[in-house]
């Protein structure tokens, strides 16, 4: 078995994104985009997947990562009472897409070995492999070829290149893997690779320093920062909600889904993370894509929940019964069959997104305005049916709290930008349906013997989500029907620092269990610090920090053990942690200035 889900890095360019363990393996790649096929994905299935591997021959060696400080150039250090070895790698940004990988040996001589083992098309496909100018060109089905250039010598293996290679202590070897087609029938050049390196490093450095985060926790604040970029898309502006597939949410369950795709509510959570820290050039990037969605969306304005990086909306789900999974988790899925329900939260998140990015970054332009102004008519008519809600439950329609929450601050934020730019909008019509939604979360969601808004309508169960109630501006964070609610959401969800995200599972219509829910438990220090609990709220905090992996990044859930679950990262675990960090840091500071 590979490397645990928490055991690896990130590296990207914008276009897709890598895992490396700290084996040294690429153990997961889609090429060359986010949402294209695989041609790594070891994770999933050992001996099918298909890996990249490169390391040092050294017996009992301990593993070691980092980053380079504010860059997504990942080094992996093997250290050994016989020598110590160092392998970087990175993916360029902007020009030719290559993925980079150098091993250098730091302290003594020692030799290497790497094996690249591509398998295409989700490992549905063995490559044929031939040598070609001292490169090898690994080709699969559709026109699909690697090529694999390097600065040593390199052979054929079967269907896998293999190199063995000795360095002295103090030199390099490198290895580029970039599309076939570019023609570089040549080995790699030690400046080239310099070259890149530097670019590379240059651009996350600078990208890095826009920020305007200067408060505590800042390292782990930029470190989210710089993995919500890596899941941007440089050519569209789409942002997905993970770079992986298949990931288990419960090991040996069935809870394994495709996240390599846009959803409108992910995204827009993390426009506002971008917002933040003062990134309004992602913000922009994604406000244009998604009017372009609004242009599609037809004469009612309906929106779909996700969509793929360019816009595309067939996202079928199917099932790769020949991975066996990560640790037996089965099916391995692909697509995603909730593209067709109904979330009507998603329209609340888009207008949150659309008043804060039109506040911090460019202004809403007249055709965004139109598609929202046909969105929000649809929603006035139609905010009342049931629905699959944020969780994407398969048990059937539902009322949701938060979906009829999110409903309102849809209404809510349309009303006050439009008034805010003098926009033309039926206002009357939408402020009748904002209050009327904002009547229905009292009189039927409120649970009088509870003294807490349930999750679902006229319920008794509790869900997470309701934490947003506060953060979205519906109730005051000190109101007494919030304080309640606080309470038995901590009484009921939550184990020290851990939240899980609903109370009754059988709610999702799906088999097992899963583990606590990292992004809720972000949000759930955030409400703590606005309901005034700034200490508890610290303590909870930091103790959640500790749940990270070596380098700061977090899976989607955390199970019995602490293990990571789910997909790898996770945008919204990493998002809900840059707003936690944002409001308690300001709430630190001021408690420190008032009086003692």
């Amino acid at each position: 078995m590979g490397e645990p889900i928490e055991n690896h890095g990130i590296v990207g360019d914008l276009r897709t994104a890598a895992l490396v363990g700290l084996d040294g393996a690429v153990d997961f790649l889609c090429w060359p985009r986010f949402d294209s096929p695989s041609v790594f994905a070891s994770i999933l299935d050992d001996e099918r997947g298909g890996r990249f591997e490169l390391m040092p021959l050294l017996d009992g060696a301990r593993h070691r990562q980092l980053y380079l400080p504010d860059t997504n150039v990942l080094l992996t250090r093997f250290l050994s009472h016989d020598g110590v070895a160092e392998i970087s790698d990175f993916m360029r940004v902007g020009g030719t897409q290559r993925l980079v990988r150098r091993a250098k040996a730091v302290r003594q001589a020692m030799r290497f070995r790497m094996r690249c083992a591509p398998r295409f098309d989700y490992a549905r496909a063995m490559p044929t492999l031939r040598e070609e100018g001292g490169s090898l060109v690994f080709e699969g089905p559709d026109g699909m070829a690697l090529r694999l250039r390097a600065t040593v010598a390199l052979r054929v293996e079967g269907a896998d290149g293999v190199a063995e290679f000795e360095l002295q202590a103090g030199q390099a070897a490198a290895f580029v893997l970039e599309d076939a087609a570019l023609g570089n029938a040549r080995p790699a050049d030690p400046r080239e690779v310099a070259d890149c390196f530097k670019v590379t490093s240059d651009y996350w450095r600078r990208w890095s320093a826009r920020s305007t985060y200067r408060g505590r926790w800042r390292d782990m604040v930029n470190r989210s920062a710089l993995v919500l970029k890596l899941m941007t898309s440089a050519k569209y502006g789409s942002i997905i909600a993970a770079p992986t597939f298949g990931l288990p949410e419960t090991i040996g369950g069935v809870r394994n889904w495709d996240y390599r795709y846009t959803w409108i509510r992910d995204a827009a959570f993390t426009v506002y993370a971008f917002l933040r820290l003062g990134h309004t050039a992602e913000a922009n990037a994604f406000m244009r894509w998604l009017a372009a969605r609004g242009a599609e969306s037809g004469h009612d304005g309906h929106l779909d929940l996700m969509y793929g990086l360019d816009g595309h909306r067939q996202l079928t789900e199917t099932e790769l019964p020949h991975l066996s999974g990560y640790e037996n988790s089965r099916p391995v899925r692909i697509g995603n069959g909730a593209a067709g329900q109904l979330q009507l939260d998603i329209y609340g998140e888009l207008m949150d997104a659309a008043y804060l990015s039109d506040k911090y970054g460019e202004q809403i332009s007249h055709d965004a305005w139109l598609g929202i102004t046909r969105s929000m008519d649809w929603l006035a008519e139609n905010w009342e049916q049931p629905d699959e809600g944020i969780w994407e439950v398969r048990g059937g329609r539902q009322h949701f709290l938060h979906s009829r929450l999110m409903c309102w601050v849809a209404l809510e934020r349309a009303i006050r930008l439009a008034r805010k730019r003098s926009l033309p909008a039926p206002l009357l019509r939408w402020a009748e349906a904002r209050d009327a939604i904002h009547r229905d979360i009292h009189e039927n969601f409120w649970n009088p013997e509870l003294q807490a808004f349930t999750q679902v309508r006229g319920g008794a169960a509790m869900d997470a989500a309701c934490l947003l109630m506060p953060l979205m501006r519906f109730i005051s964070p000190t109101d007494p029907r919030w304080i309640s609610t606080l309470r038995v959401v901590g009484e009921r969800l939550v184990v020290d620092s851990l939240v899980r995200r609903y109370e009754d599972e059988s709610v999702d219509g799906l088999d097992g269990i899963e583990g606590s829910f990292n992004m809720c438990s972000f949000w759930y220090v955030e409400c703590l610090a606005r309901a005034g609990d700034v200490k508890s709220a610290r303590f909870l905090f930091e103790k959640m920090l500790g749940y990270a992996n070596h380098l700061g990044l977090y899976a989607e859930e955390l199970g019995p053990a602490g293990e990571h679950l789910g997909n790898f990262p996770q945008a919204f675990t990493h998002l809900a942690l840059i707003s936690a960090a944002y409001y308690l840091d300001r709430a630190l500071s001021a408690s420190e200035a008032g009086p003692v």
